[in-house]
């Protein structure tokens, strides 16, 4: 069992992994290796190996025989898969939420996301958009007061962020309008209009990439 010290290096190695696979400074398909990685952040290899353990076990990497750990592909029809999942989660989520998040998480995101729309769409800055995101749906699900269900679409939720970002369509100004109406329900204590608003969000994000994939 890791001692306290070695358990926040490791974590901290987590996170600048998981950053390098989120902003794609790191790509699907690439090996990474302990050595790389420990040059890479200026860490010792010892967090290294725990944050690498950790993302293998959430599916983020997949193990290669001797050449390593491969950063997942994600294919389109697995992309697709995680997302029906997400559906039969995240809107029973939202409804448990509703009127439990705390208003100056509910004021930090609603500013947040006028702030996204405030900005040509061109322009927005893509690592920004998805921590807003992140802090949205993560937070919906971590005020439900479920720890293992959020741990549950945060997982999803990591997996399908790795999907190869060029091949989504972008929709930032329907996404924070989005979510705009679902932090409305969430603060007004209405559950099923919070419900409903989350799989709304997640119908229009799965009919985005359909249609995108059949005007090919």
């Amino acid at each position: 069992m890791l001692n306290a010290p070695d358990k926040r290096l490791a974590l901290q190695a987590y996170e600048e992994i998981l950053r390098l696979i989120q902003t794609g400074a790191a790509q699907p398909g690439e090996i990474v290796t302990e050595r790389r990685l420990a040059e890479r952040l200026s860490m010792s290899r010892t967090p290294i190996r725990d944050a690498l353990l950790m993302l293998e076990s959430e599916g983020l990497l997949i193990r290669q025989g001797s050449r390593g750990l491969q950063i997942k592909q994600m294919r389109i029809e697995e992309y697709m898969d995680s997302l029906q999942i997400r559906m039969l989660l995240e809107p029973p989520v939202a409804r448990m939420t509703a009127g439990k998040m705390p208003a100056s998480k509910i004021r930090d995101l609603r500013a947040a996301l006028t702030n996204l729309l405030a900005s040509p769409e061109s322009e927005a800055d893509r690592e920004l958009v998805r921590g807003v995101d992140e802090e949205l749906h993560g937070g919906l699900a971590l005020a439900a007061g479920n720890p293992q269900l959020a741990q549950i679409i945060q997982t999803l939720r990591r997996q399908t962020q790795i999907f190869d970002l060029r091949a989504m369509p972008e929709r930032l100004e329907e996404t924070c309008n989005e979510h705009l109406r679902l932090l409305d329900a969430v603060e007004a204590g209405d559950g099923a209009a919070a419900e409903r608003a989350m799989m709304e969000h997640l119908q229009c994000v799965r009919d985005s990439i359909i249609a995108k994939l059949t005007r090919r």
